[in-house]
């Protein structure tokens, strides 16, 4: 299998924009209209979110999110074979000069950020442009896959660090006056995150980037990743968000609650550059007793 991976990541390398953006909707038609891969499931969420938009124009994000995928995996194929070069050529990274700013207050800082656009262009552009970046990540499997995206992100100069166990790393990493990449946007076991409201429902999301923010004194940066489009892709940085005035639960719950609030007009902005396949709003709060 790795060896197939390797030649689709050949030819995709050999692709233009205009190219890559045509194989994008070709896939995104057989994943979305031919397999009508969860597609009910997509539209229904759709319009939970969306309940001013006609019929139409809901399948039409459902359609634009399906190509916005299979343009996403055709890009992480060209990322596995293209030099960072090639691929910074295509991004306008001006706004990455705010991150680096912050760096001077000596705090490091924690980037804010979700899977609208192509956030995984985002954590190793950046990173190749001399952002002193660290991710946290989960294992995907197969293990061939997990090792080729591994090193793919490597390869950008990307440091990652496990999503689960990881406190002391992420300390550290500030402490060292580093950049820490968090994907703020997926649902959570109810053990392990606090409800907040995501487009007029409960999702259970991670306090652990207002904890770190908290603790740490590191300012919270929202950072995204966009495709225009010609293909082109262009970093989006809002301004800094100041740590939460403390580590009580109202205090990190206002902060996450801000997070998430951002995160949203990201995604009404851009709804088919966001994932409508995740199942964000699995986890819900206990019924009252």
């Amino acid at each position: 299998m790795i060896a197939i991976l390797r030649a689709l990541s050949w030819l995709c390398a050999r692709l233009s924009l205009a190219q890559v953006q045509r194989a994008g909707r070709v896939l995104g038609w057989l994943l979305g209209s031919l397999l009508r891969y969860r597609r009910g499931e997509v539209l229904s969420t759709i319009q939970r979110c969306f309940p001013e938009k006609t019929l139409a124009e809901t399948r039409a994000v459902a359609d634009g999110m399906y190509r916005h995928l299979g343009t996403l995996l055709i890009e992480a194929l060209r990322s596995g074979r293209l030099s960072p070069a090639a691929l910074a050529a295509e991004v306008d990274f001006s706004d990455l000069d705010k991150a680096m700013r912050l760096l001077e207050e000596g705090r490091g800082l924690l980037v804010l950020t979700a899977h609208v656009g192509n956030f995984e262009l985002l954590a190793m552009l950046a990173a190749f442009k001399g952002a002193p970046l660290s991710v946290l990540v989960k294992e995907l499997k197969p293990k061939w896959l997990n090792a080729w995206w591994v090193a793919t992100r490597a390869k950008f100069g990307v440091k990652m660090l496990p999503a689960r166990n990881s406190y002391r790393a992420c300390r550290e990493v500030l402490k060292a006056n580093g950049i820490l990449g968090f994907i703020l946007d997926q649902n959570m076991k109810r053990n392990r995150g606090i409800f907040v409201d995501y487009f007029g429902a409960a999702a259970c999301t991670s306090p652990g980037l207002a904890l770190l923010s908290a603790q740490c004194g590191a300012p919270v940066l929202p950072a995204f990743m966009l495709r225009g489009s010609d293909g082109r892709h262009r970093l989006h940085v809002l301004d800094p968000l100041k740590p939460p005035a403390g580590t009580d639960q109202e205090a990190i719950r206002q902060a996450t609650q801000a997070y998430t609030t951002i995160i949203e007009q990201f995604v009404r902005a851009h709804p088919e550059q966001w994932i409508w396949l995740h199942r964000r709003w699995r986890t819900q709060p206990l019924p009252a007793t």
